[in-house]
């Protein structure tokens, strides 16, 4: 079973921590972890825009010129596609991009992502992340003490508004918990900090 170090607040190691193989050791599958980042970010739009079509755009009811005779192309209205303040063809329109992918690919999605994180050590795992108030400053001295990287994510065992409310200031760090973990998270971060208790929860959640 892969080992990883587990420190205190202060970036000091205090102990080491069996990881399950089946979650942080497995080789990772991009193809599946992709998908899951596709699936995400296609969620994520509200497919709220729109265009208007030649019978949604005012004017045009007339006809500019008779059929026949001028010399011009017959037109039947000033709002057909071609002309200057017509109407969009084929533009869109209100959707949802939404779609859902298969249970197992989506888990398999997940343990590839926390196993990339492993192999390239970009996971660090904490024994406590406990605060007496909301305080950014003390966010900020830990994760310096841990040498994360620029972007940040913190993963929880369950909610704490006094971490969350501390590190949402900070540019780059995010808070998150078990419950809400996502493949698009974990790559979109330089560094993954995991408490030791989301571990143990990970585990009991995927494996």
């Amino acid at each position: 079973m892969p080992k990883t170090a587990v420190f205190n607040m202060a970036g000091e190691k205090v102990s080491e921590l069996e990881l399950n193989e089946s979650i942080f050791a497995i080789e990772p599958n991009e193809t599946v972890m992709h998908l899951a980042v596709v699936n995400y970010l296609a969620n994520q739009r509200q497919g709220t825009q729109s265009t208007l079509t030649r019978s949604e755009v005012s004017g045009g009811g007339k006809k500019p010129w008779r059929q026949k005779g001028t010399g011009r192309a017959r037109q039947g209205s000033t709002r057909s596609p071609q002309w200057y303040h017509g109407g969009i063809a084929h533009g869109p329109k209100p959707r949802s991009y939404n779609f859902t992918i298969n249970k197992k690919v989506r888990r398999l999605a997940l343990k590839s992502a926390l196993s990339s994180k492993v192999a390239s050590q970009e996971m660090i795992v904490l024994d406590a992340l406990s605060l007496e108030a909301i305080k950014t400053k003390e966010i900020v001295k830990v994760l310096a003490a841990l040498k994360t990287g620029k972007k940040t994510l913190i993963v929880l065992p369950e909610k704490d508004d006094v971490v969350y409310r501390s590190a949402r200031n900070i540019a780059g760090v995010k808070t998150t918990l078990v419950s809400t973990l996502n493949v698009y998270d974990i790559l979109n971060c330089d560094s993954i900090v995991v408490l030791k208790d989301a571990v143990a929860k990970i585990e009991e959640v995927y494996a």
